[in-house]
């Protein structure tokens, strides 16, 4: 007799025949319904959501405000485009950005669709306004899959054979204290990294030929990795000192997920220009650039934009969302989260030396798993083991990191304690069955 697949297992085999191979698959969760931090699966199962869409519903699923200002604005008009004919929506959420993320005394904003189409447009903005070619970039990044953005990427699998890559742009080794600190306090390494930065001046680019250096303070697919806060204090004072622009990607670390509206804030580090995505639409298509008014300015008319530059639905989405996030005071609701998850996985790091880190800021949190308790051999077999033992017992997780071998978490940040610790039970239940194998 043959079996009858799922609901779910149907829905991967179609999935297989018809879409392309190259659309990874990082977890085998299906979905039917989704609300809050629960996904209910294609055959009707409930599952605590860690990964939040890969950090798209820091407000969690379907918020009920954000959806009645989507419905309503579906029935007044869906698409203009905001170049041809302007309206409300646009002009309101870039009003709101820039009144919760201000760029010096000025600042402007521009929208469009996704977080590498921000990226693109933050470089062709800075190299507008310095007059420079080049851009620094740093290991371990991830700006998105664009042409630029995919340049500016560090990890080679996400740009197999997908050259030549966009010329002037010049690599970094980024910060990574707890991988490459050696014997070295958090002084030391920060005073030999800034000493590296001032070299590359001499040994990598021409420093007056560039335009911008691009960094997450908080790196995301490359492992949950703060930036020393020293560092990022260097950092913008070699930028200051050369005039380049310092753009500042907080497309995964923005919208609360630090306890910030960006994890600039957290640092008290002002960029030049800065660019957001995910969790700015709860799940709509939409990203951001803002700057201070002088820099965005300096962009050619026309030479920056696209059709669906804020569509006026992924906008009233975005708006609704902010308004959202301040009624629940969504920064305290992730600085709570933090803390018990951090002191959970703390706690269980002092079991396992296989648990080489824990770090992170605010809810945005990793777990690093290292062989023979060495923080230079990455264990990423065990993590593959965490997320497939975790999804056949309710719980969705990604792995992060160049070597896959970090656990992040990024749950919404409206989920309940009672689930946030189920959530928690099944990961650390799942960490130390995959240890003991």
């Amino acid at each position: 007799m043959i079996k009858k697949l799922t609901e779910s297992q149907d829905l991967f085999e179609r999935r297989k025949k018809i879409v392309a191979n190259g659309v990874g698959v990082f977890n085998t969760a299906t979905v039917k319904d989704a609300k809050g931090a629960i996904i209910t699966d294609a055959d009707g199962h409930e599952l605590i959501d860690f990964a939040g869409g890969i950090g798209v519903v820091n407000a969690g699923h379907c918020p009920e405000p954000v959806v009645a200002a989507i419905r309503e604005q579906a029935g007044k008009y869906l698409h203009t485009s905001f170049n041809v004919v302007t309206y409300e929506p646009y002009i309101a959420l870039c009003e709101e950005l820039a009144e919760i993320l201000p760029h010096g005394e000025e600042t402007k904003v521009m929208l469009v669709s996704t977080g590498a189409e921000a990226v693109e447009n933050a470089i062709k903005i800075a190299r507008q306004a310095t007059n420079r070619p080049a851009i620094l970039c740093y290991t371990d990044a991830y700006h998105g899959r664009t042409m630029m953005a995919m340049t500016l990427t560090s990890k080679i699998s996400y740009k197999y054979d997908c050259g030549p890559f966009a010329p002037e742009v010049y690599r970094l080794p980024f910060p990574n204290f707890y991988r490459y600190h050696g014997t070295r306090t958090m002084e030391e390494f920060v005073e030999d990294e800034l000493k590296r930065l001032h070299e590359s001046a001499l040994n990598l680019v021409d420093v007056k030929n560039v335009a911008a250096v691009i960094i997450e303070p908080i790196q995301g697919e490359g492992g949950f990795n703060p930036i020393p806060q020293k560092y990022l204090e260097g950092l913008r004072a070699f930028c200051d000192e050369h005039g380049i622009m310092l753009i500042m990607d907080e497309v995964q670390s923005g919208f609360c997920r630090t306890g910030h509206w960006a994890s600039w804030q957290h640092y008290g580090v002002q960029p030049d220009i800065s660019t957001y995505a995910k969790s700015l639409g709860s799940g709509l298509p939409i990203a951001a650039v803002l700057g201070r008014a002088e820099v965005m300015d300096a962009a050619a008319i026309g030479s920056i934009g696209g059709t669906y530059i804020g569509s006026p639905i992924c906008c009233v989405a975005a708006s609704a969302t902010i308004k959202y996030m301040k009624e629940i005071n969504l920064n305290e609701k992730a600085i709570k989260i933090g803390h018990i998850i951090m002191n959970r996985l703390k706690g269980l790091m002092k079991q396992h030396a296989e648990i080489g880190d824990v770090r992170g800021v605010g809810a945005m949190i990793g777990i690093e798993f290292v062989k023979n308790d060495d923080h230079k051999q990455p264990n990423s077999e065990i993590c593959s083991e965490i997320v497939k033992g975790c999804a056949e017992n309710g719980l969705i997780v990604l792995s992060a990191g160049t070597h896959k071998n970090i656990i992040r978490i990024l749950s919404p940040l409206v989920i309940t304690e009672g689930e946030l610790e189920k959530g928690l039970s099944i990961l650390e239940a799942e960490i130390s069955k995959a240890i003991q194998k």
